[in-house]
């Protein structure tokens, strides 16, 4: 009888493939390939619930209101360039970015903060000024700088106009003012400010007083009383000992051509300060003027220099 063979057709089922030789296992039956295949075989079939899409959630978004909108418009952007001074960076941007502010340092020390050492007389002082100016623009809207309604004006300011108070403020302002300048020199002075790096804006101080002083001389004049008038002929007489400027002053003879004084009582300090030889109204005119807009113009440019030299020296000194 014959050996049956297994792969013939007469076993009764299909023929089985041979098995693979180790040499001919292909790649994709290394254990490390065939990891993944097994770890997704391992998840659970997903059910039908799972594969339906959820429909998104509506979450509620509140509309920006007026004040919001006004903000992110470009108008409010381009004026104001930082939001509200809460933190350290906010803060210091408010005052670099202000045209008043970023005359003032950032930080100041611990000790400039101190009442007892500054004694606060350079920020009374800058106080003081702009309570002349308020007051001094109130004031001239009624006060005629003439010899015929000068002192009629004063007296109507007291007794007719509406807040004539206002003249007392002005005229107390500045006698405190004077008073503060004064202090904040000596403070100044006492703690050493004026060595350098600081010289420059001492300077600038010095000059400061005397626009001070020179304020409360112009402004004397212009009540046009029998007290204003002799008060600024006698100080006016000062002004012949001018050095050089001055007719009576040292110097002012080796101004001369053959022998002739180029400077003499009809063209020197005294002449130019009163516009004539003697007070009349045109020294009112010219007081009137250097009191009103040249001076106070001069003293706040000054003022802004002073308060960038003290940002930039490091702030208010310290003390020795």
């Amino acid at each position: 009888m014959a050996e049956e063979n297994p792969q013939s057709p007469s076993s009764g089922g299909p023929p089985k493939p041979p098995a693979p030789t180790p040499a001919a296992t292909p790649a994709a039956a290394t254990p490390a390939a065939a990891a993944p295949a097994a770890a997704t075989a391992a998840k659970p079939a997903a059910k039908k619930d799972d594969a339906r899409i959820a429909p998104p959630q509506k979450t509620y978004v509140p509309r920006p209101g007026l004040m919001d909108q006004i903000k992110d418009s470009q108008i409010w952007r381009s004026v104001f360039r930082h939001g509200y001074p809460n933190t350290v960076r906010n803060r210091s941007l408010a005052v670099l970015s202000n045209v008043f502010l970023h005359l003032h340092p950032v930080n100041v020390r611990t000790s400039g903060l101190r009442l007892s050492f500054t004694w606060c007389m350079g920020g009374l002082t800058f106080f003081l000024f702009l309570v002349e100016v308020i007051t001094g623009v109130l004031l001239m809207f009624y006060y005629r700088p003439t010899g015929e309604y000068a002192y009629r004006d004063i007296i109507a300011m007291a007794e007719h106009v509406p807040m004539g108070i206002m003249r007392e403020i002005h005229r107390w302002s500045a006698h405190a003012m004077v008073i503060t300048v004064w202090l904040h020199m000596f403070r100044v002075f006492m703690t050493g400010s004026y060595k350098p790096p600081r010289e420059f804006n001492w300077n600038i101080g010095v000059i400061l007083l005397v626009l001070t002083l020179l304020l409360s001389f112009t402004g004397y004049l212009l009540p046009w009383d029998q007290l204003a008038i002799w008060a600024i002929t006698v100080g006016s007489n000062m002004a012949r000992a001018t050095p050089i400027a001055g007719y009576e002053g040292p110097l002012s003879s080796l101004i001369s051509i053959d022998d002739v004084n180029l400077v003499h009582s009809g063209d020197d300090m005294r002449f130019a300060l009163l516009g004539g030889r003697f007070v009349g109204e045109a020294t009112l005119l010219r007081f009137y003027v250097l009191h009103c807009i040249f001076i106070p113009l001069v003293a706040t440019i000054l003022m802004a220099v002073h308060f960038w030299r003290i940002r930039k020296d490091g702030g208010i000194s310290g003390p020795l």
